[in-house]
C-alpha cells in the first residue's frame, strides 16, 4: 500500500455521534498512522478549534452541529472541508455544500470510503477539481437514491456545475 498523503496532517472531524467519530479515526489511522484527528461533538467545541488551529482538513457533520454555520466559518479559514451527512442527504444540501465552499459532502453510509475522498481533497488545487472525481466516484449512488430526475429541479446549477467539471 502506497502512503497516505493522510500522514502527518492534522484534521477536525466534528460530529455529534461519538461512533461515527470513532469509526472515522479507525479509517482514517489505518490507512494513514501518523495522521493526528482532533475529535469533537458540539458546535460551540468545534467554532474555538476552528478559530484556535490550522487544519488541513476538516470533516463536518451536518446535523447536530450546525454543519452549515460552523462550514461558513472553515471556510473563512481556507480550510478544506468535507460535509458527511445521514440525515440531510438530499440534493438541497449537497447543493448548498457545493455553493458555500466545501469540497466534498459524502454520505455516512461511505464511510469506509472516506479515505480516498480525503487525499483528493489534499491533492486537488481548488474544490472544482475534487468535486469532478466525487461526483464520477458518487452521481450513480446519488440517483439510486434520490432517483434518476434529481438534479431536475436546479437543471441550470447542475449545467453549469458540469460544465466546470469538464473544463478541470
Amino acid at each position: 500500500m502506497a502512503e497516505s498523503i493522510l500522514n502527518g496532517r492534522l484534521i477536525l472531524a466534528v460530529d455529534d455521534e461519538p461512533d461515527v467519530l470513532e469509526v472515522l479515526e479507525d479509517e482514517i489511522l489505518g490507512y494513514a498512522p501518523t495522521c493526528k484527528i482532533e475529535k469533537v461533538t458540539t458546535y460551540q467545541e468545534a467554532s474555538k478549534k476552528l478559530e484556535s488551529q490550522n487544519y488541513d482538513v476538516v470533516i463536518l457533520d451536518i446535523m447536530g452541529v450546525k454543519g452549515f454555520d460552523l462550514l461558513e466559518q472553515s471556510v473563512k479559514h481556507n480550510f478544506r472541508t468535507a460535509m458527511l451527512t445521514a440525515h440531510s442527504l438530499n440534493p438541497e444540501s449537497l447543493k448548498r455544500s457545493i455553493e458555500m465552499g466545501a469540497y466534498a459532502y459524502l454520505p455516512k453510509e461511505k464511510l469506509g470510503e472516506i479515505v480516498p475522498f480525503l487525499e483528493d481533497i489534499l491533492e486537488s488545487s481548488d474544490g472544482s477539481t475534487v468535486w469532478g472525481r466525487l461526483m464520477n466516484k458518487l452521481e450513480g449512488y446519488f440517483s439510486s437514491r434520490w432517483g434518476e430526475l434529481w438534479k431536475k429541479s436546479e437543471e441550470k446549477f447542475w449545467e453549469d456545475f458540469d460544465e466546470k467539471k469538464k473544463a478541470k
